[in-house]
């Protein structure tokens, strides 16, 4: 089987064990994705879904964020950590969005990576999913960690993995290959204890079948 065969495989049985792939993050304005994903720098989506009803019900419009007061924001969201870098990013990307892109989150990697707090990763989520844009391919933890078992890629550097995924994986296929990933390593393959004997990946999987070739 070769890699494009693999992958293949892979994207299948990954369709079949998760036919909903949704972001995990709660939100109703493009906006508020930004700010849910931002928050969710080093913290579950779990917890900013906790605290993301508050801040948006404070703050119930792109004005009243773009106008607010950074220390009361830090209040809000303090529970997810790194709430000074976190808070500020969130108030100075609302006025942002309001004086650059007419109020609206940008749909191009060049303009998404100028807004504070962005990086590849979050632009590649936000273009994934708001504007399914093809080839969006996030790297989060989840993703590097088992692609990297199920030999489709090789080392821990984002960009790196994001380059080697979009070689392989079909452009409109990428963004839900990745939401089906961290499902998969949320209840399947997690980094502590991976229950490879549940696991429809398993037979692709160069970590459970020790073929540790290059993709």
């Amino acid at each position: 089987m070769d890699i494009k065969e693999k992958t293949g495989a892979i994207l299948e049985a990954l369709k079949a064990a998760y036919p909903d792939p949704v972001c995990a993050l709660h939100y109703q304005k493009d906006y508020q994705l930004l700010f849910a994903v931002r928050l969710s720098a080093q913290c579950t989506d779990e917890r900013v879904n906790q605290i993301t009803p508050a801040l948006f019900a404070r703050y119930p419009t792109l004005e009243d964020f773009a106008a607010a007061d950074v220390l009361e924001v830090e209040d809000l969201v303090h529970a997810c950590g790194f709430y000074h870098h976190k808070a500020r990013d969130i108030v100075l990307s609302a006025q942002a969005l309001l004086e650059r892109f007419g109020g609206r989150v940008p749909g191009t990697m060049e303009e998404l990576l100028t807004l504070p707090g962005v990086g590849r990763k979050t632009a590649n989520l936000l273009l994934g999913d708001l504007y399914r844009v093809p080839g969006s391919v996030v790297c989060d933890t989840h993703v590097i960690r088992i692609t990297n078992k199920l030999g489709l890629a090789r080392g821990k550097e984002p960009e790196k993995v994001e380059r080697q995924l979009r070689a392989i994986l079909p452009p409109e296929e990428s963004a839900d290959f990745c939401h089906r990933i961290v499902l998969h390593g949320r209840a399947i393959c997690t980094a502590r204890k991976p229950q490879c004997g549940s696991c429809p990946l398993s037979p692709f999987c160069d970590s459970f079948t020790g073929d540790q070739t290059q993709p």
